[in-house]
C-alpha cells in the first residue's frame, strides 16, 4: 500500500505567494486555486492513503467547503477530519482557527475510528483510524519540546491499545532534531521509515526533518521518497509498505 503524508498549510501556498503583499498574507487568502493543484498532485501519486495535516474544514478561505470532503470526493476516497483543537479551547471560539483540522483519506474500508486529546499543547488532536490490519494515528505535535514529550508519552500508551500493526504519522515539530524521538522509539518498537533522515521542511530548501512516518515491526517499508513539492512549506512524504505475515 501507499501512504502520503503532507501538511499542506490549509491550501494557503508557501514562499512569495504566502507573504505578499504583507508576511503571512497568504494564511488570509482564498486557497480554492492551491487546493486543485494539492489535488493533481495527489492524483499523480495515487496513494492508497492520505494524512494531511492543516486542512480547513469550511472556512471563507476555501468557500465554506471542507478540503478533505473536496479532495475525497474528486479523487474517490473515504474520508475522517477533526478540528485539531479540543473542544474546550478558545480556538473553538475563533473564525477560521476553528476551522483548522486534521484529516485521513483512504481507498479502504473504515473499520472504526476514535478521536483522542493530549493533556498539554494547542494542538491537541489524535485521529486514529482502524484498517483491516493496521491502526494509522495522524498526529500535530505541539511547538513547545516540554508539551511535545508529554504528548510523546500519552501517544505511547493510545498505541499499546491495540493489537493491529501501527502507523504514526504527522508533523511532529522536532525542531530539537529528531533525537528528540529517540526515548519514544525505544519505549515503543516503531521504527522511522525515513531511513536517512531526509529532510522536509521548509519545501523549497529542506534542512530539518519534522515530518515522520513511523512504523512497528510488522510493516515493511518497500519504498520511502520526499518528492520536490512547494505546494505547501512542508514536503510530502511518500511510503510504500507491506504488512508482514508472521
Amino acid at each position: 500500500m501507499r501512504l502520503l503524508l503532507y501538511n499542506i498549510r490549509y491550501g494557503t501556498g508557501h514562499q512569495l505567494g504566502y507573504h505578499l503583499p504583507l508576511p503571512f498574507a497568504g494564511f488570509f487568502k482564498r486557497t480554492t486555486v492551491n487546493l486543485q493543484r494539492i489535488i493533481s498532485f495527489i492524483a499523480s501519486v495515487n496513494p492508497d492513503i492520505v494524512g494531511l495535516v492543516e486542512v480547513d474544514s469550511g472556512s471563507y478561505r476555501c468557500g465554506h467547503f471542507c478540503q478533505a470532503q473536496t479532495i475525497a470526493d474528486t479523487l474517490g476516497y473515504n474520508f475522517i477530519i477533526e478540528s485539531k483543537y479540543n473542544t474546550n479551547s478558545l480556538a473553538q471560539k475563533v473564525p477560521v482557527l476553528k476551522q483548522q483540522s486534521n484529516a485521513l483519506l483512504t481507498k479502504q474500508n473504515i473499520e472504526n475510528f476514535h478521536f483522542h486529546y493530549f493533556e498539554q499543547g494547542v494542538k491537541q488532536l489524535v485521529i486514529q483510524t482502524d484498517l483491516q490490519a493496521i491502526a494509522i494515528f495522524i498526529v500535530h505535535l505541539s511547538l513547545k519540546y516540554r508539551h511535545r514529550q508529554n504528548q510523546l508519552e500519552q501517544l505511547h500508551a493510545l498505541t499499546q491499545n491495540t493489537d493491529k500493526e501501527v502507523i504514526i504519522a504527522g508533523d511532529f515539530n522536532t525542531f530539537w532534531g529528531s533525537r528528540e524521538l529517540n526515548l519514544f522509539l525505544a519505549a515503543t518498537g516503531l521504527k522511522n521509515a525515513n531511513l536517512t533522515n531526509v529532510p522536509s521542511h521548509p519545501s523549497h530548501a529542506p534542512l530539518r526533518q519534522i515530518d515522520f512516518i513511523l512504523h512497528s515491526a510488522g510493516i515493511r517499508i518497500d519504498n520511502f521518497y520526499i518528492p520536490d513539492v512547494r505546494l505547501s512549506d512542508h514536503s510530502p512524504l511518500i511510503c510504500d509498505f507491506s504488512c508482514v505475515l508472521t
